[in-house]
């Protein structure tokens, strides 16, 4: 928790909150269903929080905006950036009920009232939205296949509409096609842990 503090020193006190609730959360919830490696559930707030909020070191979404998180599995990255944007509207989807299940829970739990679930896969939801955002989840040309029907034309953030995915490690093969319109954020920039040491966020613009 101390981590999340460390890169995001102004949260509020029920956004701390938030943040301090989720490991005994998801610690409980992955011993009954697996959501994360059982030997990476003790970082957490490195490899899974952390990680999900380098989004908003990227951009600061404005009330309103409504986004999309492909495959969220347990909740990454949509929960971590619901709770660091109150004012934003995320709605969840999995192709795994169980985990639908366990990020469902975790979100009632901490009172988390700007976010929706759904158990199906990404290529069933018809909703639109200004981002898809997603973590790792599927090559991006595969991403920007599923997602491109739901990105909404209208504008009112600092960034066009389009996709906000975390990748880690050597990615000019699958962002050589979009060069044009895509956007690499190393967030070693941001974070000092060894972990970040490959990550990005990539951003792609979506019309």
């Amino acid at each position: 928790m101390n981590t999340i503090l460390k890169y995001f020193p102004d949260l509020t006190e029920k956004q701390q909150a938030q943040y301090a609730q989720l490991y005994d959360l998801y610690t409980d919830w992955n011993s009954k269903i697996n959501v994360i490696s059982r030997k990476d559930i003790e970082n957490l707030y490195e490899h899974h929080v952390l990680h999900s909020l380098g989004i908003a070191k990227v951009i600061r979404f404005t009330p309103g905006t409504r986004i999309l998180d492909i495959g969220t599995g347990g909740g990454f990255p949509g929960i971590p950036l619901a709770i660091m944007f109150p004012e934003v509207q995320f709605h969840l989807v999995d192709s795994i009920g169980k985990k639908i299940r366990v990020a469902t829970e975790v979100a009632q739990s901490i009172g988390l009232e700007n976010v929706t679930f759904r158990h199906c896969r990404c290529e069933e939801e018809k909703g639109l939205f200004d981002f898809a955002v997603s973590r790792a989840v599927m090559p991006l040309e595969d991403l920007l296949k599923i997602c491109r029907k739901n990105i909404a034309k209208e504008q009112h953030n600092s960034y066009p509409n389009g996709l906000f995915c975390l990748k880690g490690g050597e990615l000019q093969h699958e962002t050589r096609a979009y060069k044009h319109i895509v956007e690499l954020t190393n967030l070693k920039d941001y974070f000092r842990e060894p972990y970040f040491a490959e990550k990005k966020v990539v951003y792609v613009t979506i019309k």
